[in-house]
């Protein structure tokens, strides 16, 4: 990007103190349980958001406020024990049909065999851009950190702080990008055993309900979009670890990245000539 756009774009954000955005309290500041009939809940004082899933219906929150760029953070403890056919999705969203969308979802499986970790960038409505990975980890054991830094340049996939996708702004290559659109937090836990697990082959074993996915210490270090305008926190130097606005990975984090791709990649649309026989994407060429 070049410098005067991105100067144009930080003159454009009223950087006022948002403390209560950056460091977030509770779940009932932060967010709405939305759906469910009561599988949703908050506990601990506002510490600690369980989601359920039966055979009637699955559950899931909302976030207050919409962001447009930030860090967002949130801890989650997946579904243990078989939890084949079902989703826990965790995502950034706009609405309509030109809408934008930054996801990860977790992919159930049998009891034994690793979740599924599928991520996806959509822009004016359009995805298409599917990145899946296993875990180096049991994510059903402990609570782990799952992040998106997401800035006017680059939008990061993080777990547990290490840096698993890099989606690049190429808009000066023609290829869209998410930088107009405010976009609020979502998760849901939902079945999905028509296609999550092994294509669909494996189906929801209801005995083993309620499925419960739990989440904990969200903190969004973020522009919030209020009014027609993003108020944004303060930006702090890089060394601070919160300047996240003009954020994007040194060569560690991107050796780290690369290994990441390397040994738990299991699915990118940019190698999948099956899926677009009249070629590539165009930014699988420019990356």
């Amino acid at each position: 990007m070049a410098f005067s756009n991105k100067l144009s774009l930080l003159v454009i954000f009223s950087c006022t103190c948002l403390f209560s955005i950056a460091n977030a309290g509770s779940f009932y500041q932060d967010f709405d349980i939305t759906w469910g009939d009561g599988r949703g809940k908050i506990v601990d004082n506002g510490q600690l958001l369980t989601l359920s899933l039966d055979k009637t219906s699955g559950s899931g929150f909302q976030s207050k406020h919409e962001y447009l760029f930030g860090k967002i953070d949130m801890q989650l403890k997946l579904v243990p024990g078989n939890s084949a056919g079902t989703v826990t999705a965790y995502y950034l969203s706009s609405q309509g049909p030109t809408h934008d969308e930054i996801d990860f979802e977790f992919l159930g499986n049998l009891t034994g065999e690793p979740y599924t970790l599928h991520t996806n960038v959509f822009t004016q409505g359009k995805g298409n851009s599917e990145m899946q990975f296993k875990l180096w980890f049991d994510p059903t054991k402990n609570f782990h950190t799952y992040s998106i830094l997401w800035n006017p340049r680059h939008v990061i996939f993080m777990v547990d702080n290490v840096p698993i996708r890099d989606y690049k702004n190429l808009e000066a290559k023609g290829i869209s990008f998410p930088k107009n659109q405010p976009m609020r937090i979502y998760s849901s836990l939902w079945n999905a055993d028509d296609w999550a697990t092994q294509g669909g082959l494996i189906k929801t074993d209801w005995s083993k309900a309620p499925f419960t996915a739990a989440y904990r210490n969200f903190n969004a270090n973020a522009c919030v979009w209020s009014s027609g305008s993003a108020k944004c926190p303060p930006m702090q130097t890089a060394a601070a670890g919160d300047n996240w606005f003009n954020q994007e990975l040194d060569s560690t984090s991107q050796a780290r990245m690369r290994w990441v791709q390397r040994n738990y990649m299991i699915y990118n649309y940019c190698t999948d000539g099956k899926r677009f026989p009249q070629g590539l994407p165009p930014e699988c060429h420019m990356v």
